[in-house]
């Protein structure tokens, strides 16, 4: 269109004579082209895309407008430029400042455009399993340095500036950092693993090898924290996370927790009795969940008495030492109100021969 507009202007031969005239009128048509874009194009766009049931593309020619408009702009300056016929090096100046400008604008057009894309997978009931709003912020962070990068090199490639040495230097540089912080990476990379496989969430609660037991509370590139039942926050490093045994208390088809209640009574106690009696404490509390039901385990013949166990499902593992506490107080109160004995250990004591 604007190839169109210059041989429209340099058929007038009274033009020939005023290059800056023609350049002015190639400006003010660009800016004439991009104020009708906008005003026609891009309305009617809108437009239509509010009639969607979507919001992404709204929010996507909302970016498109700017870029768009400047690039007709800047493509109207060249244009105009080139009309001049500036002698070297103005024109190879000239022309990189604008390639440069048109180069920056576009990067963070694509900037804005993944970052809008990549939240709207992670954030809807089809997201990919590898991202999802806990990985999000990785693969942000990954595309825009990709995306940075690559915008770096062409606008060096513009200015003729040979990147061969500044990617050896880099790559030196690289393998210098990676000798000297080589715990830092195993960390880096194993947060990417782990925010990328998933093991665990932000707000399961996780049992370690080494006994800590906490809220998953953050995921890091480089630690994950950890608040535990006292109330004090754990930082763990991703590398120990990454090659060390975790139970995710959390995990598996549901968030549901089963608890263990070990009792034990005396030989000679009615076994029927016992067992109507655990089930009907663990029905009488709320917080028991209903499905799956409460059910009583008479494991052993114990030294000292029969050894049974109440076996129930809470909604949250979080909700377990209340709720073991209540059923503890229950059992012992309903075993004294129906005579149930609750054995202990008993020692007795012969004496063969009194001293003299």
């Amino acid at each position: 269109m604007l190839d169109d507009l210059q041989n429209t202007l340099t058929y007038f031969g009274y033009f020939d004579d005023y290059p800056w005239i023609q350049a002015l009128g190639m400006v003010a048509a660009s800016v004439l082209i991009a104020w009708i874009f906008d005003r026609f194009i891009i309305s009617t766009l809108k437009r239509l895309a509010v009639k969607t049931k979507f919001e992404i593309d709204d929010r996507l020619i909302e970016l498109l407008h700017g870029p768009i408009y400047s690039s007709i702009i800047i493509l109207g300056l060249a244009l105009a430029v080139h009309t001049l016929e500036p002698v070297e090096p103005f024109d190879f100046i000239i022309y990189s400042v604008l390639q440069s400008i048109a180069y920056l604008i576009w990067a963070v057009l694509i900037l804005r455009v993944t970052k809008l894309v990549l939240g709207h997978v992670a954030r809807s009931d089809r997201h990919i399993s590898i991202l999802h709003p806990q990985t999000l912020p990785l693969f942000e962070n990954i595309t825009n340095i990709a995306i940075f990068v690559f915008a770096v090199y062409i606008i060096f490639s513009t200015w003729h500036v040979d990147m061969t040495a500044w990617l050896a230097s880099a790559g030196i540089v690289g393998i210098a950092i990676g000798f000297a912080a080589k715990d830092t990476l195993a960390n880096l990379f194993s947060g990417v693993f782990i925010l990328a496989d998933a093991p665990y969430k932000i707000g399961d609660f996780v049992v370690l090898d080494t006994g800590e037991r906490g809220e998953v509370t953050h995921i890091g590139i480089r630690s994950t924290r950890l608040l535990t039942r006292d109330d004090i926050e754990v930082t763990v490093p991703n590398s120990v996370m990454g090659n060390t045994k975790i139970i995710n208390e959390s995990g598996g088809p549901g968030e549901k927790y089963r608890i263990r209640i070990a009792v034990g009574v005396a030989y000679g106690s009615d076994i029927d009795k016992v067992r109507e009696v655990l089930v009907n404490i663990a029905l009488n509390e709320e917080a028991v969940c209903e499905d799956p039901e409460p059910r009583v385990r008479f494991r052993a013949f114990g030294a000292s008495g029969l050894d049974f166990e109440l076996l129930c499902w809470i909604d949250q593992p979080v909700l377990r030492g209340r709720l073991t506490d209540r059923l503890n107080c229950q059992v012992y109160k309903r075993f004294i109100e129906e005579k149930i004995e609750i054995p202990y250990s008993k020692h007795d004591l012969y004496i063969k021969e009194m001293p003299k």
